[in-house]
Parts: structure tokens; sequence; C-alpha cells
């Protein structure tokens, strides 16, 4: 059984006996056994378990893991320190510094944008080695609609930045007009020209909390 030890667990209560998660999950055991698989098993609910579901304030959806050995830790776009800034959270960076004054630090790790209610998550929260959406299709989309559809009906507003296809086909279970949605190219290298750099998220979100009387984020990472 997963267990989150935040709200989540109550939220999400009865999602994992489901029968398509009853499926996923015996796809996921063939697949740690058989191959190497990405985040570790015992990172996969990671971003859920770091951001409660009460403090969410911002979303930031992205596509499935990292691939590359050492990458993945269960929150996305983020690496853990020590491990070198993949492209996609470089050109994330780049944005941030154009948007906000943003100092790129020397690490990719999250962790202070979670602490402070950014819920980084993918769309699909495995995958194999090497291989970019090895998982979609088979019931993530599933698991993660419901994240998405849980976020959408509290009251309290939050800021949805969807970012490339995968992101952006969730934009249709966010109908609380309470919450703003922010939509914009992949951050990738192979996208991030097509409407990414630009597209200030940044401080948009950070002016539609304060507009509601809550606190903006603090996009600044601490340096090592």
């Amino acid at each position: 059984m997963v267990h989150f030890g935040n709200d989540w667990d109550e939220v999400l209560a009865g999602e994992f006996e489901k029968e398509y998660y009853c499926r996923l999950r015996q796809f996921l055991k063939n697949e740690y056994f058989s191959r190497t698989i990405y985040p570790s098993m015992y990172d996969i609910f990671n971003a859920l378990k770091h951001t409660a579901y009460k403090d969410v304030k911002a979303v930031i959806l992205g596509q499935d893991p990292y691939h590359g050995p050492g990458q993945a830790h269960g929150m996305c776009f983020s690496v853990k320190k020590g491990v070198a800034v993949p492209p996609s959270l470089l050109n994330i960076y780049k944005e941030l510094k154009e948007d906000v004054g943003f100092v790129i630090p020397d690490h990719g790790f999250l962790e202070s944008w979670a602490d402070q209610g950014v819920l980084l998550m993918n769309t699909v929260l495995t995958v194999r080695a090497g291989q970019a959406n090895s998982h979609k299709g088979k019931g993530w989309e599933t698991f993660t609609d419901q994240v998405i559809y849980h976020l959408n009906r509290r009251e309290q507003p939050m800021v949805f930045l969807l970012w490339g296809a995968n992101a952006k086909s969730k934009r249709q279970l966010i109908t609380n007009p309470k919450h703003l949605i922010l939509t914009a190219a992949h951050p990738s290298p192979l996208s991030a020209h097509n409407g990414f750099f630009g597209c200030r998220h940044f401080s948009r979100t950070n002016l539609f909390l304060e507009e509601q009387g809550m606190e903006p984020i603090h996009w600044q990472l601490p340096m090592e």
C-alpha cells in the first residue's frame, strides 16, 4: 500500500485498489524485476510525499522522469546535488534568469520549490533507462488525472504550469475558474525556442498568488 504521510492519503484513498492501478502495479513489478527503471521504486511518489494537498500553490507538470543514471528522484525536472544539470532544467534556469533575475546555481535540486508548495509532478511517474515515454499508456495517466481532478476541486486558488503536449493534455481537467492555467512549449532543447523562452511563467505565477493574498514562490534556489 502506498503511504504519503500527509493529506494525499485521504484524498487518494481507494485509488490503489482500482483495476487500472492493480494492472499498473503488476506491470511495474515485472519492469523493476527485469529492467533498469527510473526513479527508484522508493522515489516514485516523492512529489506527493513532499508537497501536501492543502499546501499546493503551483503545479509544474512534466512529461516522464529523466531516463539517465542517477537523475530521476520523483520530482519533475529536479536532480539531486552532484548530478549534472540536465538541458531542460538549464533552459528553465535561463527563463528564470530573464524573468525574475534568477541566479543560476551549480546544482539542479528543486526541493526548496516543493517545500513552498510547488508540486513537481510528471504525467507519467516511471520510465525505462534510456527510453523516454516507455511507460506511457500503462496507467499512470489515469492516476495523474485523478491528482489533477482533486486539485481542480480545491477552493484555494493555484497555478497550473503546463509545459509540452503531455502536460497540456491535462488542461481539460482544470475547470475551476479560481485557478490560473499557464501553457508553454516544453523546455527541452528541441522545443524551448517554440514558446517556452519568454513565457514569463514564474513572475506571472507570483503575481497571481499575490493577487490572491498568498505568499509568492521564492524561486531562487539555495547555493551549494
